[in-house]
């Protein structure tokens, strides 16, 4: 009997200890005068007798149970004057580890292991660093307001091994790569998490329950950090890149072929333990991946994907109160100027996009809590080339030289709290106006991070020939944590609140309630793992002069099943508004009472060969009109190498009715059926965890084709159109992209890409039947082709100054 009682005790202190997940764990700090070499291979002197941190309880399937030992993950850390060095023993079958490569910063399908850093324990910030079984890095801020930040990258050290009880890893991450103060003694906040893909089992070292609002809040602690001094973080990145482009202009005195060079450079420096300098001089985004155009029928311009890293990265501080719409810096400017450009002029080169110049970023946050970030960016002016009715070529300024500028203090306050204030600002050369916005920002938390309270006040200035001020405000309180959640949300802007000279807003003149609820379901039962229900109800007013506007309603239920497949419902209804923005020219419109419903699905993500997708249907009370969505997609992985991806997307409308045109001041509406078709199809060719190919294909289709037409009257409901025949309103739309990208990651931190791109577009005025006969007339159209080579080099200044003594 004596011999089971260790098996006893030890099943009975898992027990026990799986029954608190909620106390906080802790870690003993460990110096370590021998660093271990980063091999993957566990066998160094310098990990015996280190405290091991195990027991990790999941987040899924099952919030709160403990690991089992045949799965169990062990961790240990060691710390020196140079780096925090990182332990992963991960006990699994080593056949059924997924280990698919991909390119950095993602996972893929793939197991992974991680450790997650807040290094002044505010439990508002944080730093992780991710490493997948095969070997791939992918690293994120994280902030309790702004989530996860993947696009921010530091510089460290990895490396993974398969043997025969599992997979290992280690990790040297420097301290060039973290932020924390100079004191003597430190405890850091700290978490580990291990991904099992096949299974899709999450588990933490310190449990994070889905239940309760925050992830950096629920960390462990790292104690006993000594005499650990913050490095000079200064670091460069020079590149060069060259450019040959094609476009067949075919107009004398105008090159098809053109090429390029290009020159700058990517510096980091840490002014001081909280606070890091970031700035790009002369960048080059000519190798992101093309935005997805689409046909825009409405009144409002549509939002695009920012890709461009010095734009994506670190930006959490300027995000704060939605004032931040990074694409106005150069690619999508707020402000075009065609006055000087007549009707009979013709435009031979047109700038749609503004150089930048150069950018730059301050950010951090001090011991007390208090968050500062400054940014400041600069665009070249752009020029058109215009030909005139005499074949003579000028070139006219479209956008002023300019300069955008954000200023954030953010302070932490108990219960991961916080106030804010920011202010951006827009100046421009020349009689353009200039544009501020000025934000007040406030968030409070219940000791027990239960109920919340939040709101912000805005104020816009335009300076200018039309000099405005404008306000706007948000209020804010409910429920955030437990399975039944609730909020109670009122916005409201006046009609001269205009923040999109810097910001992402389509329109002011409202003021709207909106109340919602929400009831999710964490424990597993027989047939599922998770269910998420919610329900939300929005009342819609102007604010000036305080007319209806709209009443929506909304709700749907989200399940996630036993065998890893998914599917969601959902099913909305809108009533008979007044659209003020539909006519175009200040008009009301009736806008008709619509109603639908959506069904989504996708399989086990984990296998080989998944699939999914949606089906939506919509239905106009007016005319009847339809509109019918079907979505499919389907990946297939031939190996932890090869990957196809295959995306098709078909939006049918039938009968639907919305502005077509204007005669003088009239708004002419008609009664029309649209098509849309959308297809892409992607693959990735991953040699090792530092190379790859990566290509995107994709065609857009969409047309309008106009049956009857309606004039709008006073009251906003619409006439039949009696007067002359009008032509040339029919829509016929096609875009057409290749993005084919070989990058090779040849030192830490140091890239080489190469990029191949193909763009054509085309915008009819009638229609062109036939999805082959439009792929085939895109596939025929001018290409615009471009080819470059872009070298950036990592310098890490204690690096060259260690090489140099």
């Amino acid at each position: 009997m004596k011999r089971f009682l260790p098996i006893f005790f030890t099943i009975f202190c898992l027990y026990c200890h799986a029954q608190n997940p909620a106390e906080q764990k802790k870690l003993t700090a460990i110096r370590t005068e021998q660093a271990p070499k980063i091999d993957g291979v566990l066998d160094d002197a310098c990990w015996v007798n280190v405290p091991i941190a195990t027991d990790f309880f999941e987040i899924r399937p099952t919030p709160g149970r403990v690991e089992g030992q045949a799965k169990r993950t062990e961790m240990k850390l060691l710390y020196d004057d140079v780096a925090v060095y990182v332990y992963a023993r991960m006990y699994d079958n080593p056949d059924s580890v997924a280990h698919e490569l991909v390119s950095r910063d993602n996972v893929g399908n793939a197991d992974f292991i991680s450790i997650i850093f807040d290094p002044f324990y505010d439990k508002m910030n944080g730093n992780g660093f991710f490493v997948t079984a095969a070997g791939v890095q992918f690293d994120a801020k994280y902030s309790q307001i702004g989530g996860e930040d993947p696009n921010w990258n530091a510089v460290w050290e990895s490396e993974v091994n398969i043997d025969d009880k599992g997979w290992t890893c280690e990790m040297k991450i420097p301290y060039s790569a973290l932020r924390f103060s100079g004191k003597d003694l430190q405890n850091w906040g700290l978490n580990f998490s291990r991904r099992i893909q096949r299974t899709n089992t999450q588990t933490f070292w310190n449990f994070v329950d889905p239940k309760v609002n925050g992830f950096i809040n629920q960390e462990g602690l790292w104690v006993g950090i000594k005499n650990v001094k913050p490095p000079l973080r200064l670091s460069f990145s020079p590149y060069v890149s060259g450019y040959i482009n094609h476009y067949p202009l075919n107009l004398p005195g105008v090159k098809n072929t053109t090429t390029r060079f290009n020159g700058g450079m990517d510096v980091k420096y840490g002014i001081n333990n909280s606070f890091t300098l970031d700035m790009t001089l002369v960048p080059d985004f000519g190798q992101v991946q093309s935005d997805n155009r689409i046909l825009n029928l409405t009144p409002f311009e549509v939002k695009f994907n920012e890709n461009r890293q010095f734009f994506t990265e670190g930006t959490e501080f300027f995000n704060k109160g939605d004032l931040f719409y990074s694409k106005r810096i150069g690619s999508i400017p707020a402000y075009y100027n065609y006055s000087q450009i007549s009707s009979d002029d013709k435009i031979v080169k047109d700038q749609t996009e503004a150089k930048v110049l150069n950018a730059t970023k301050i950010s951090g946050r001090t011991a007390k809590g208090l968050g500062i970030g400054i940014f400041n960016a600069v665009t070249n002016s752009m020029q058109t080339e215009v030909e005139d009715a005499n074949g003579n070529l000028r070139e006219v300024e479209t956008q002023p030289l300019t300069n955008y500028n954000i200023l954030v203090f953010d302070q932490s306050l108990k219960n991961n709290s916080s106030a804010t204030f920011i202010n951006t600002n827009v100046l421009r050369a020349g009689s353009a106006y200039d544009a501020n916005v000025t934000a007040l920002l406030l968030t409070l938390n219940s000791k027990n991070n239960k109920y919340f309270v939040n709101g912000d006040g805005k104020m816009s200035y335009l300076r200018g020939e039309n000099t405005s001020t404008g306000y706007s405000y948000i209020f804010r309180f409910g429920k955030q944590s437990g399975n039944f959640t609730w909020y109670y949300n009122q916005v409201y802007a006046d009609d001269k609140f205009d923040p999109s000279d810097m910001g992402f807003f389509t329109n002011n003149n409202f003021f709207d309630n909106r109340f919602g609820f929400s009831y999710n379901i964490f424990k597993p039962s027989k047939w599922y793992n998770e269910q998420q229900n919610w329900f939300n109800l929005v009342y819609s007013r102007r604010a000036t002069p305080g007319d209806y506007q709209s009443f929506t309603l909304n709700g749907g239920s989200y399940v996630a099943f036993k065998n890893l497949w998914a599917a969601e419902f959902n099913v909305n209804y809108e009533g008979r508004r007044n659209d003020f923005y539909e006519a175009r020219n200040g008009q009301v419109f009736r806008a008709p009472e619509n109603y639908g419903l959506g069904l989504y699905f996708n399989t086990n993500r984990a296998n080989a060969y998944n699939f999914g997708g949606d089906f939506r249907y919509q239905e106009q009370q007016l005319f009847e009109g339809k509109s019918f969505n079907f979505y499919f997609f389907q990946n297939l992985r031939l190996n932890d190498k090869i990957a196809f991806g295959l995306d098709l997307n078909f939006n049918p409308n039938y009968d639907y009715v919305n502005w077509v045109t204007s005669l003088g001041n009239q708004a002419i509406f008609s009664r029309y059926d649209r098509r849309t078709v959308e297809n892409s199809f992607d693959a990735k060719y991953t040699l090792s965890n530092k190379m790859g190919f990566t290509v995107v294909l994709r065609h857009y289709w969409s047309d309008r084709r106009n049956k009857e037409f309606f004039l709008l009257k006073p009251d906003g409901n619409l006439t039949n159109y009696q007067g002359t025949p009008l032509t040339g309103t029919d829509r016929n739309y096609n875009v057409f992209n290749i993005d084919l990208i070989y990058t090779w990651q040849f030192a830490p931190g140091s890239t080489l890409s190469v990029s191949y791109k193909d763009a054509a577009e085309t915008y009819h005025t009638y229609y062109t039947k036939g999805y082959n006969r439009n792929l085939d007339g895109i596939l025929s159209a001018p290409q615009n082709n471009s080819l470059s080579v872009k070298i950036l080099y990592f310098v890490d200044y204690l690096d060259f100054k260690k090489k140099k003594s």
